[in-house]
């Protein structure tokens, strides 16, 4: 068990990724489907406000694999669920997760780009704390090329914040690892890995719970939109 976290571990800080096979039991993959239902349209955000959710969130088999990876003890902050499927299909270019969701707007130094999606206030914090996050895929199907799964380019959550322009220079310069993963498999990846993902081509669902990771409190009055 150690030498797999270790393995995990150092995947993680090499490549800013790593796959956790067969974590979840296909009991348990069945339950979390079931309770966060279906989806209309791409997704939901605010899932962590379901009790199931939430509870799943702080699993002692989930925290274990995040918790070497932070500074301190893993509080999830923000939870979203993805379904691509023939009907809702999309394809989502090359980037890096820049964004938070916090509880209201304050004018902080070094967090910019505010936005509001869903009603919710999200903004971009200096990149030293977005180093220090971690997020938690969970696959609730199996996923290859045929039906969206992840690309990213490894070693680019070392990279620092990319402009379009060092995004177009790094995929020309590296190739693609594409991520395919099986129903109860864990993806872990920092924010800042450069990432994309393709349509789906068939009548296959693509299901991910998206759960955000951090062992900080936000300075000056921020605070997490959703955390546990």
């Amino acid at each position: 068990m150690w030498d797999e976290i270790s393995s995990m571990n150092q995947s993680i800080e090499q490549h800013g990724f790593a796959i956790v096979p067969n974590v979840l039991t296909p009991d348990e993959v069945g339950g979390l489907t079931v309770s966060l239902g279906i989806i209309t349209g791409a997704g939901r955000r605010g899932v962590l406000t379901d009790p199931v959710i939430s509870s799943f969130s702080r699993f002692a088999k989930i925290l274990d694999l995040v918790r070497s990876n932070l500074g301190s003890e893993p509080r999830p902050v923000r939870a979203l669920y993805f379904n691509k499927t023939a009907e809702a299909n999309w394809l989502v270019a090359w980037h890096q997760d820049l964004s938070i969701a916090v509880e209201e707007r304050k004018e902080v130094a070094g967090f910019t780009g505010w936005s509001v999606k869903d009603g919710i206030p999200h903004v971009q914090p200096p990149e030293e704390l977005l180093e220090n996050m971690l997020t938690v895929r969970v696959h609730l199907d199996d996923c290859d090329d045929t039906n969206g799964a992840l690309q990213v380019i490894a070693g680019t959550h070392r990279s620092g914040r990319l402009s379009a322009d060092e995004i177009q220079e790094l995929r020309g310069k590296h190739t693609a690892t594409l991520c395919s993963t099986k129903a109860g498999d864990v993806m872990l990846m920092r924010p800042l890995l450069l990432h994309a993902s393709g349509r789906t081509l068939g009548h296959r669902q693509r299901r991910v719970l998206h759960i955000e990771y951090a062992g900080f409190d936000l300075p000056e009055g921020l605070k997490w939109h959703e955390v546990v």
